[in-house]
């Protein structure tokens, strides 16, 4: 990765420049958009079958037809190209590239990625391809899923195959997308597809998630010989505070660390597990699913990582069990009977989210100081509201902007304090199929009408084509 050119664009109408090269972007999931969920010979994945079990998904939406993406990659290409955007950030869809997450692909799929990196390059945007966001064949679910070792073995072909058939158009590639939220709120809680509750099952597909970025990045990089492939990871690295500055207090926010960022941080770019993690986890298994070996293959180097961030997480000592009665099925493994989970205070999103910028500076700033000479992307960052068309058909969303504008100054802030930021991708895109919530909350700079698939860039999409002609943020 070409390190960013120190000097400020030549702006000085802008308060707070970013450096010359700063990537700017915008970022969607193959699931939340593309729809066409039956066509070409795409089959379902863990998603198409959790969202039509009752209860899990609001209003029963499924990603039947979603933004419809797939029948309007040009129109939407031609959006960004407005934007002005330098990258765009798509995942492929596992099971519409290789159906039964093995085996030869299936080239209508292909195709259809194919076509959208020919576009990208053709508007002059960098094509960012993620190879999973969270929509596992159904086929590898029911021989296991990501608790079993095999399907990380799988998603290394995977990737090679997505490496042969793209490798002369996209360069960027990411593995993996918010592994915590795959491995623990589908394995774990059962709020996300599969929909397993099992604090064994969520430690078991942590590990194999980390065992197949590796693979994966073996697997980029014997594809894409001479530093053709760009490799990267996203994480959504959880900036946790405590309530008090209590020795117990201080604890619970270890316990969260451990099992939501160290899980990940210390396999990857350390080759280890975390000692307290073990520990805290002892109860729910002794690892052994480690194999030599594993831990060596997971810390494969790679060019960057990226950084997905909305909210801050605060904690204290305690315990959601009053009764002693069994907790409800947790994502916090080791952790469940330790800590209680404390509302943030300041204004808040649609989702309930607080808004605090703050949090992102503190997560970059760790991870200077933690992971010196690796560069950083913002992957993720943006917020749901209550947007809607008023007469004059305008999305005047204000409350996004002043979220966005002060997420980008702490991202600011962070580099001048030394962290090597890269980029920022903005989520989203498009409304789209916000996962259990449906079709309720709208995360993007475009608003779409689900019912004609209409789009409208919102206020938030002008105020952040500004951004970027700008280079930058009025302070």
């Amino acid at each position: 990765m070409t390190a960013l050119d120190p000097r400020p664009a030549p702006d000085t109408t802008t308060a707070l420049r970013f450096p010359t090269g700063f990537r700017w972007g915008t970022a969607t999931a193959a699931y939340q958009i593309e729809g066409a969920a039956r066509e070409h010979g795409r089959t379902p994945s863990i998603w198409d079958t959790f969202s039509r079990v009752p209860g899990k998904v609001r209003n029963g939406d499924t990603g039947d037809i979603a933004a419809d993406h797939y029948h309007r990659v040009s129109e939407d290409i031609a959006l960004m190209r407005e934007l002005g955007v330098t990258d765009y950030r798509f995942s492929v869809s596992w099971p519409r590239v290789q159906p039964t997450g093995r085996g030869p692909a299936v080239r209508q799929g292909l195709d259809f990625y194919r076509r959208l990196a020919d576009e990208l390059r053709e508007a002059g945007i960098r094509p960012v391809a993620t190879l999973y966001h969270w929509d596992l064949p159904q086929e590898l679910e029911d021989a296991g899923g990501w608790p079993q070792r095999e399907t990380a073995l799988r998603f290394a072909d995977y990737a090679a195959v997505m490496a042969e058939a793209l490798g002369d158009r996209v360069t960027t590639w990411t593995t993996l997308n918010e592994p915590w939220c795959a491995a623990f709120l589908g394995y774990g809680s059962g709020v996300h597809a599969p929909g397993r509750t099992s604090a064994l099952a969520s430690l078991r597909a942590a590990h194999h998630f980390n065992l197949a970025h590796g693979l994966a990045t073996r697997a980029l990089r014997a594809a894409l010989p001479g530093g053709a492939a760009e490799v990267s990871l996203t994480l959504n690295l959880h900036a946790v505070r405590g309530h008090t500055d209590s020795p117990e207090d201080l604890d619970a926010v270890r316990r969260i660390d451990a099992v939501g960022n160290r899980v990940f941080l210390d396999p990857v770019f350390r080759g280890t597990l975390p000692e307290d993690l073990v520990r805290d986890t002892a109860a729910v298994t002794d690892w052994s699913f480690v194999q030599d070996g594993d831990l060596a293959t997971a810390s494969a180097p790679i060019d960057s990582l990226g950084i997905n961030y909305y909210s801050p997480t605060v904690v204290a000592a305690g315990s959601s069990v009053s009764d002693g009665r069994s907790p409800e099925p947790s994502p916090w493994a080791g952790a469940e009977r330790h800590v209680r989970f404390l509302p943030a205070p300041g204004p808040r999103t649609a989702m309930d989210w607080p808004v605090d910028a703050d949090g992102l500076h503190e997560l970059l700033v760790r991870l200077r100081d933690e992971l010196p000479g690796v560069p950083l992307m913002i992957t993720e960052n943006g917020a749901a509201y209550d947007d809607y068309a008023d007469p004059e058909g305008r999305v005047r969303d204000p409350e996004r902007v002043a979220y966005l504008r002060a997420h980008l100054a702490a991202v600011h802030r962070a580099i001048e304090d030394g962290a090597d930021v890269r980029g920022y991708f903005l989520w989203s895109l498009l409304d789209n199929f916000e996962w259990a919530y449906g079709y309720s909350k709208r995360f993007g700079i475009v608003h779409v009408d689900f019912a004609t698939q209409r789009r409208t860039f919102k206020d938030s999409a002008r105020w952040y084509a500004e951004v970027i002609a700008r280079g930058g943020i009025e302070s």
